[in-house]
Parts: structure tokens; C-alpha cells; sequence
């Protein structure tokens, strides 16, 4: 008689990719929220133009940031545990996601890391969120959100909401970080959620 199959419990896993887009201020607060606020272990993809867009826009040093994951994938290797849908994650962020980025998503264009980790995502029917940074918006990009929101992601451009009447560009940044976190069901109250008016 055969023993009975032992398994360890799976870590709950997150990817998180940056593309060059304008904006790395929402992956990079999400990645420093994940670390200090939960127990999830961040799978980071970081592309060469979102190193160059972190140290123009926030004068940080992409190393730094990277440091901040638990494990960092390069963008080129196809052969990465990501790549594939037998390891095992929550889902996949693409904070910010630019146009090029979307466009290869929704149609399957497998060439990069990111790309590939994220169609792993649609076929394996986990969370995909893409955090598209671009205004305003042509028929084509629409046609792109569309076919990608068909095939089971979520778009979610960072439109701050301003009923937690931020005070800061980090409270304005944060409400958009909630709403990626909600999505995954982790909810941190890094905001005053709306509870209606007095």
C-alpha cells in the first residue's frame, strides 16, 4: 500500500513587472507595500527602460528597487519559473504597462519575460492587472484594451479617485495601489476608504 502524498503549501507568489512606461511610482510602491504590509513573495520583472524611467522620474536607483522583491527575473529569460503555468502564483501586476507592453499582451506576443508571464496568466485563468499610463487614448488603444480584457485581464489605468482627499502625490498614488490590491484580496487600508458622507 502506497504512503499517502505529502505536499508543502505552496507560498502565495505575485509577479510584478514594470515596463518603461511614465509612472514606476506604482510598481515601485506596490513592490514596498507587499514587503512591509503582507507575507507574499514578489516575482519582480524589470525592464531595462523602467530601470532608465526610475532613475529620471524618481531619482532612485533601479538596484534598490529590485531589491525590494523577493526574487528579480530577467526580462530575456524565457526560460524563467514564471514562464510557466506549473508555477504556481496569485496572479501578475504590470504597473505601469505601457501601449508597446499591452499590445504585445493582447496579442499573445511572447517575447519578453513580462509577456510571456502574463499570457501564462490569462491561460492559466489567474489575475492579470495591467496598469495602462497613457492619455489620451486612440481607437486603437481601446481595440487593445478590449481584446485584452476579452482574453481575462483587468485594466486598470491609474485614475485617482480624490474622495480620501489626498494631500500628497503619495496619497494620490496609493489610491491606485488599493485598488491593484484589492484585486488580489488583500486589503490594507493605506487610504481612507469611502464610507459615505456624514
Amino acid at each position: 500500500m502506497r504512503p499517502p502524498e505529502t505536499r508543502t503549501p505552496q507560498p502565495r507568489r505575485l509577479i510584478v513587472a514594470l515596463s518603461g512606461s511614465t509612472g514606476p511610482h506604482y510598481g515601485v510602491r506596490l513592490l514596498e507595500v507587499l514587503r512591509a504590509h503582507t507575507g507574499i513573495e514578489t516575482h519582480l520583472i524589470l525592464t531595462a527602460a523602467a530601470r532608465k524611467t526610475i532613475e529620471f522620474e524618481m531619482g532612485k536607483d533601479p538596484n534598490a528597487v529590485a531589491a525590494l522583491a523577493h526574487t528579480v527575473h530577467d526580462e530575456k529569460n524565457i526560460a524563467s519559473a514564471i514562464a510557466s503555468g506549473t508555477f504556481v502564483t496569485e496572479g501578475m501586476v504590470v504597473a505601469p504597462c505601457s501601449i508597446k507592453t499591452l499590445s504585445a499582451i493582447a496579442n499573445s506576443f511572447s517575447d519578453t519575460l513580462t509577456i510571456r508571464a502574463a499570457d501564462v496568466c490569462l491561460k492559466e485563468r489567474r489575475r492579470l492587472v495591467l496598469v495602462v499610463r497613457e492619455t489620451p487614448l486612440h481607437a486603437g488603444h481601446l481595440r487593445l484594451m478590449l481584446r485584452a480584457t476579452e482574453a481575462g485581464a483587468v485594466i486598470l489605468p491609474p485614475v485617482p479617485g480624490f474622495y480620501h482627499l489626498p494631500k500628497t502625490i503619495a496619497e494620490i498614488i496609493d489610491h491606485t495601489v488599493v485598488k491593484i490590491l484589492d484585486l488580489f484580496g488583500i486589503h490594507l487600508d493605506l487610504i481612507r476608504r469611502w464610507d459615505g458622507l456624514s
